[in-house]
């Protein structure tokens, strides 16, 4: 309540300091100043002008009343719901315009039509004497105070409203647990406020000056020709031209000056929050330089702490896979030399940047869903009974599981294609959903080359590991049956191994 009674207030103060200066200051002292008539018409012009403010301050005040109503029904209800305080937030922020409405209106129709409608009638009856062509010079100025008063109103209001902003999005914060934002919407552009504001501060002046010397020249009680009176009405007007184009001049390398700064800052966020942390040159002699190097501050702080995050990210998958491997002393480093293997088979393939990171990464965590099986099964010696190599088999699954439970989530999804279907063989007849060919996940196919060469040239309790030259050759004979043909040529390749078609298939064991 108080704070509403405040914004009121504060309406008021800023309506009966818009009106001195646009209407009273403006329109009283140096229109009816410049006027030769008598005493006695002055005060039926006043009185006039006091008749005319009447209805104008009637017509703004009910305006005005509906206005305040979405505030006030927010701000005066104790639980206000979600959408009453979204509409107020809303509807304050377009305040600013609206005044800008309030005041043109009753302006035009409140004040200059009734004392357009009176004077005319005065003149006609006799009981003021001056030319009927000062009732459309008055209705010029009238408009000319109007758009002023209205300017005024319109900054003024833009201070006023940002209290009750804030009151709105704490309100909807605390309540409901929604923060109000408007998301980028704008609801006055900075052009068209800036040519208008221009255009009126530099063409108002000018225009009240010259009615006002065409008023005390006509009523001065010298005879001016008509001729003469054309020869100031084109220097006038040459005059209130040049100042408009000047004007126009002017608010358009202003508000240039201002939306390109803004528009350069407004791009560069935008990238930030698709990820890509650029700088901004500064390239501004202004406040704006100190803008721009806040961002780039900005920028920069987050350039490190995403450094310092990858660094950590790096540092959790690798101690993971090393505390995996470290389960089994013949298998110490499997994870590393298949992430090892993997990357360079990515690279060969032409995989760089944050693909080559997802692919090594998956594979540092192929085997992480071993930690759901049994020491006694996954160390036997023995060879293992159907029901234990399916406990075995089932590490895939464990393993997507596993990483499906760390949040977020999205930031997992890159790696449990790998970690799921590394043990899917190409002809379809691997595990655990017997796909085949390009079904299989990318890094499914890449890791289970990968896995298979380290698995066959690695210790193993019930077996020595093979040599290079032999493990190579059982890769090359599965190709396009057990391994992807274009992978595993790729790794055959970089090893100095001239890639035939397929061979028949060969199946390999491996882990």
């Amino acid at each position: 309540m108080r704070l509403y009674r405040r914004f009121l207030r504060n309406q008021v103060r800023n309506y009966i300091f818009g009106s001195a200066v646009a209407v009273l200051a403006v329109g009283s002292l140096i229109m009816l100043s410049s006027l030769e008539i008598s005493r006695a018409e002055y005060i039926r012009l006043l009185l006039v002008l006091a008749f005319s403010f009447i209805i104008m301050a009637g017509t703004e005040i009910v305006v005005f009343v509906n206005q305040m109503r979405p505030i006030r029904a927010a701000l005066l209800e104790e639980n206000s719901t979600l959408p009453i305080l979204e509409k107020a937030y809303l509807h304050t922020h377009q305040l600013p315009r609206r005044a800008v409405l309030r005041i043109m209106g009753p302006h035009l129709l409140g004040l200059s039509l009734p004392a357009i409608l009176i004077t005319y009638w005065m003149i006609y009856s006799g009981w003021v004497t001056f030319p009927y062509v000062y009732l459309i010079l008055g209705m010029c100025g009238a408009v000319l105070i109007a758009s002023m008063h209205a300017l005024i109103e319109f900054f003024l209001t833009c201070t006023a409203i940002v209290p009750l902003i804030k009151e709105f999005r704490n309100r909807a914060l605390e309540r409901h647990g929604v923060d109000f934002s408007l998301e980028g919407h704008v609801f006055v552009p900075i052009r068209p406020k800036f040519l208008i504001s221009c255009m009126l501060i530099g063409t108002f002046p000018l225009f009240l000056f010259i009615m006002a010397t065409h008023i005390r020249l006509n009523g001065s009680g010298t005879a001016i020709a008509v001729v003469g009176l054309q020869s100031y009405w084109a220097w006038a007007g040459m005059v209130l031209l040049i100042g408009t184009l000047f004007s126009s001049i002017a608010a358009w390398l202003l508000t240039g000056s201002v939306q390109h700064p803004i528009n350069e800052l407004y791009q560069a966020m935008n990238q930030v929050k698709d990820g890509h942390l650029v700088q901004v040159q500064d390239e501004y002699s202004d406040e704006f330089s100190k803008l721009v190097a806040g961002f780039n501050m900005m920028v920069r702080g987050l350039q490190t702490r995403e450094m310092q995050s990858r660094q950590l990210l790096d540092s959790y998958f690798s101690t993971l896979a090393v505390a995996l491997d470290a389960r089994d002393p013949y298998t110490a480093g499997h994870s590393l030399r298949v992430a090892e293997y993997s990357v360079i088979i990515g690279q060969l393939a032409g995989m760089t940047g944050q693909q080559l990171d997802d692919l090594r990464k998956s594979a540092l965590l192929h085997d992480i869903g071993k930690i759901g099986v049994r020491d006694s099964i996954l160390f036997k010696e023995e060879a293992l009974t159907e029901e234990e190599f399916t406990q075995i088999k089932s590490h895939t699954v464990l393993g997507e599981n596993i990483l499906r439970q760390i949040e977020p989530a999205e930031k997992m999804a890159p790696y449990l294609g790998g970690v799921r279907s590394h043990h899917e063989r190409y002809d379809g007849r691997g595990y655990p959903d017997g796909l085949a060919g390009s079904d299989i996940p990318l890094h499914g196919r890449i890791i289970a080359v990968a896995d298979a060469y380290d698995a066959m040239t690695s210790d193993r309790p019930y077996r020595k590991g093979m040599d290079h030259e032999q493990a190579l050759t059982i890769l090359e004979q599965g190709r396009g049956s057990q391994w992807d043909p274009e992978f595993a040529g790729l790794f055959l390749a970089y090893y100095g191994r001239k890639t035939e078609l397929p061979k028949a298939d060969c199946a390999v064991k491996t882990g």
